[in-house]
């Protein structure tokens, strides 16, 4: 008689799934990574994908099922890997578009190389859908575990292991997501050519649920797809020069949607973008959520302070309703208050980001839209086409009035008068930038600084905000700084550097050499007694041991 997986079994076994007699585990039943599977895959046909050359296992079952519930996918089974690699090699070369390959765990893997070779060399799309054991199966002595992630080196456009245990609306959304970046790679992803990619899914047992193996799509998905056979992710655009179907695309999105609402990320590298954004905004009527970083926080359409007032209005109807479409341009802002409040907004509201490179930029998986092209001439081609477009002034006039408030509001807290209190960062960050002479550049440190900023900043022209926000962390920010102020043209005016005291003592010997070398910088040393941000952080409110 078997017996149920359920049942007491002794201690586990080094080729057993973790877990499956832990008690506190949840229920591995099967439906979670079904449905994570079945959501990928579904995203993957909608973006394009009609073939996909399978090889037969047991660590992939759960990925064949889901290729075979497909109407619209062609599967064609081939036993030996090495062989199914180059059938769907002559597919892509042949068609064009992307075909899977997908195969069980171990060496199995290893076989696809040769074909990835040829597939890296010939820039050809093929996506490999890698079925694998649990990481914590790797390096034990576990059978057919090898590490997946490494028969290929460098010849993958895009590599990304994938967690397929636990299907809650957020996940099913990322796998969809998901779906669409590994699309977006294996076609170039806007700064490369065509090539192959892999995800790597390990699997958990178990792999099916018994006795349901042909069930449809439950109906009651946590994350449903976009209406009809639209993709969760659009991608139009091939970077550099604007395409016309991308300029069509975002034209008719905005010219159909006046209550628009447009956030402005980091944008270094073209400083006349910030002021064609805001001018475009004006345009439209439309409100411009420009964090400092993006030279965009200008003009009579800025909302310079987004930050406090989505914090108050958590809804995610917003504070004055729930827009009709986002358009993102530059990195996501630091707020978090708008990152919460663009993550809740409905699936059917439409955001788009619009990216020079195509560098995915969505951790919360909320984009409907990718459009690949510089972003200037894409303004420049958009701003006549939508010189009549319908406008709503009502529309950002109400965030407008909403941003004024909050501002009386930070006045009446930041200028309140206290002879005994020395001057507050947030009061420090608004006047220091209300100050700033024309063609000033303030570099800012990636800490409270750049959040006071960004928070506090009122909207300005002729002035340039810059931190280190790549990687966001606080080391260096003085040596940045002075080489600024040696990089700067003649014609621009001073470099400033806003830093608190541990970001100084982290570059204190930069300070030591940008001095001796005579540096013309001025350096604006905010000494809140180390860390202040740390203040925010969950840790903050723990009272540490008696």
């Amino acid at each position: 008689m078997r017996r149920s997986l359920a049942e007491p079994r002794g201690p586990p076994r080094f080729w057993d799934d973790p877990g499956v007699t832990d008690p506190d585990a949840p229920p591995r039943d099967g439906h979670g990574s079904r449905r994570l599977i079945g959501a990928l895959v579904d995203e993957l046909v909608r973006g394009g994908v009609t073939d996909a050359v399978t090889s037969p296992g047991s660590r992939n079952t759960p990925l064949l099922l889901a290729l075979a519930r497909q109407p619209g996918v062609r599967t064609h089974a081939v036993i030996d890997e090495r062989t199914a690699g180059f059938v769907a090699l002559g597919i892509a070369k042949a068609s064009g578009r992307p075909v899977v390959l997908t195969c069980t765990s171990g060496s199995a893997v290893a076989q696809y190389v040769p074909a990835v070779v040829e597939a890296h060399h010939a820039r050809l799309p093929l996506i490999l859908l890698t079925a694998d054991r649990p990481a914590e199966l790797r390096d034990v002595g576990a059978g057919q575990t090898i590490d997946q992630r490494g028969p290929f080196g460098s010849i993958l456009r895009w590599q990304h292991e994938v967690a397929v245990d636990t299907a809650t609306p957020l996940t099913v959304r990322h796998a969809r997501t998901l779906a669409a970046r590994t699309l977006h790679a294996a076609a170039g992803g806007g700064s490369t050519s065509k090539g192959p990619v892999q995800l790597n899914l390990p699997l958990r047992e178990p792999l099916v649920v018994p006795g349901r193996e042909d069930e449809p799509p439950l109906p009651d998905d946590v994350s449903p797809p976009r209406p009809g056979p639209e993709p969760w992710v659009r991608r139009t655009g091939g970077g550099g020069t604007p395409a016309d179907d991308a300029v069509a695309h975002l034209g008719g999105l905005l010219a159909s949607r006046p209550r628009a609402v447009v956030v402005a990320g980091r944008h270094e590298e073209e400083p006349r973008l910030g002021p064609a954004l805001a001018a475009l905004c004006e345009l439209l009527a439309v409100p411009l959520l420009a964090d400092p970083l993006s030279g965009a926080r200008r003009g009579t359409a800025a909302i310079a302070r987004y930050d406090a007032l989505l914090a108050a209005n958590a809804d995610p109807d917003g504070p004055v309703g729930t827009p009709e479409l986002v358009v993102r341009l530059g990195d996501l802002p630091t707020s978090k208050p708008l990152r919460a409040w663009l993550a809740g907004l409905p699936a059917d509201v439409p955001q788009v980001h619009v990216s020079a490179d195509g560098v995915w930029q969505d951790p919360d998986a909320v984009l409907s839209d990718l459009v690949v092209a510089s972003p200037l001439p894409l303004l420049e081609r958009l701003a006549p086409r939508l010189a009549h477009a319908e406008r709503d002034p009502a529309w950002l006039d109400a965030w407008r009035a909403l941003d004024a408030r909050v501002a009386d509001a930070q006045a009446g807290v930041l200028d309140a008068p206290d002879d005994d209190a020395p001057p507050t960062e947030p009061w420090l960050a608004r006047e220091l930038t209300a100050l700033l002479p024309p063609a000033a550049s303030l570099l800012v440190a990636a800490s409270m600084p750049i959040r006071d900023v960004e928070g506090y900043m009122a909207a300005r022209d002729q002035v340039r905000v810059l931190a280190n926000r790549g990687a966001n962390g606080i080391d260096g920010t003085v040596a940045t700084a002075w080489g600024l102020e040696l990089g700067r043209p003649p014609e621009d005016g001073p470099v400033l550097l806003l830093i608190g005291d541990v970001a100084l003592q982290h570059d204190v010997g930069s300070l030591l050499a940008a001095g001796l070398a005579g540096a013309d910088l001025t350096v604006v040393l905010v000494d809140n007694d180390g860390g202040g941000i740390f203040h925010f952080l969950p840790v903050g409110a723990d009272p540490g041991p008696d």
